[in-house]
């Protein structure tokens, strides 16, 4: 039984990184032979086990044979004479076929190392082509190393196009497309992930929603860079790195690719008519309800925001009960940074000044500080104290509204 440290784990000690996750491979061994060293067996399509101390994976050294469409269409073969240089093989990318034996030897068949010295992200073999999770998985890695100057090579991303024109990424789950794109969009650089997605032909096919933004004019007076895909990838760029923003952010503007042409560049309505695509997005990728509640908002609400100054106190309170913004304080804070991100992702216009926010959020404090208490003390019941609460609190909006008048 030999032991080497293999994937994420090497690429980032190399690339002087911190290393969060240790996965391991095992040559020379069987799944009778793990069980007796007390590893516990969690591999449901692999064979993988967590080592009975540390929790960290160990996975047989194994090849893969295309036996079906998609993600699990695999048969696999982990018998013990597996060489570790099989298993390499089957990897994705030559940075992540790097091996590191338990003296500190470096395993490199693939050339991995020559790649990091020459910040390429690159397929090991055409075996590549027969995982269409792999796509989501380059566009991400190009996401994650963007700033440290990788790009993609050429053939892999030709590879990328010649599987997306084969259909085979038709066949992914949802389960498996949201994990690559939950964990995508909180990467240093998640505009690169859709630019990555749009260059190899693949948007169209996740998120034909978005793809349908690229070319779509919008008022160069609010919009200095017209296009409307452009907006919402420097959009993403602008937002903080916490996937619910981002997420609400990638999704605001959908509705514009429903504008009829004879108004453009505008799109009068776009928020409403947006929220069932936004809605289609959610289902189909089966995303949590949480982040579905919130690009919902923000796609309906995200132009009052913009507006904020200029609506009445009663608009105001309308918007935070829609929101459930006294109940949920972290979720309408959400939806004011995903706002913000929208307002400043505009050519020339990043670093905008956008009050807003602050308005908004004291006006939110101040109507949460009116509680039903005093109004019950004065004989206010049922719908009556509903109504006088309602009052209350939008005269505590307008209060922050003149001082900001002020």
């Amino acid at each position: 039984m030999r032991i080497y440290l293999v994937g994420g784990a090497v690429r980032d000690k190399l690339l002087h990184r911190p290393v969060y996750e240790r996965d391991w491979v095992v040559v020379g061994a069987d799944e009778k032979q793990m069980l007796t060293h007390g590893f516990k067996p969690v591999g449901r399509d692999f064979p993988v086990f967590l080592h009975p101390d540390t929790g960290d994976e160990y996975a047989l050294a194994r090849t893969e044979r295309k036996s079906g469409h998609g993600y699990g269409g695999f048969s696999v073969n982990a018998a013990s004479n597996i060489t570790l240089e099989e298993d390499l093989l089957r990897r994705d990318l030559t940075i992540n076929a790097i091996a590191e034996s338990s003296d500190g030897k470096l395993i490199d068949p693939y050339g991995g190392q020559k790649d990091l010295q020459a910040r390429v992200l690159r397929h090991v073999s055409p075996a590549f082509a027969e995982d269409p999770l792999r796509i989501l998985r380059v566009a991400r890695f190009a996401a994650r190393y963007h700033h440290l100057d990788f790009t993609i090579a050429p053939e892999t991303v030709e590879l990328m196009r010649q599987m997306v024109e084969a259909g085979e990424i038709e066949y992914l789950v949802a389960e498996r497309i949201w994990k690559e794109v939950s964990r995508a969009l909180t990467e240093p650089d998640p505009d690169i992930f859709i630019r990555v997605l749009r260059e190899c032909g693949a948007l169209p096919v996740f998120l034909p929603e978005l793809e349908q933004l690229f070319g779509v004019p919008q008022p160069p007076i609010h919009h200095p860079e017209v296009d409307t895909g452009e907006h919402v990838l420097m959009a993403l760029r602008a937002a903080p790195a916490e996937l619910p923003v981002r997420f609400a952010v990638l999704l605001h503007d959908l509705g514009k690719g429903l504008t009829p042409e004879k108004i453009l560049p505008s799109h009068h309505g776009h928020e409403s008519a947006g929220i069932p695509l936004v809605r289609a997005v959610c289902e189909r990728w089966r995303t949590p309800k949480a982040l579905t509640t919130l690009a919902i908002g923000v796609c309906e609400y995200h132009l009052h925001c913009h507006r904020a100054f200029e609506l009445r106190p009663q608009t105001i309170m309308k918007m935070m009960r829609s929101l459930d913004a006294l109940r949920r304080p972290e979720r309408f804070e959400n939806f004011l940074r995903a706002c913000e991100a929208d307002a400043r992702g505009r050519q020339g216009l990043e670093h905008r000044d956008y009050p807003q926010v602050n308005f908004l959020r004291a006006a939110r404090e101040a109507a949460a500080t009116v509680t039903a208490d005093a109004l019950i003390a004065q004989g206010c019941e049922g719908a009556k104290l509903g109504q006088a609460l309602d009052r209350a609190r939008i005269r505590a909006i307008a209060k922050v509204k003149e001082a900001y008048r002020a």
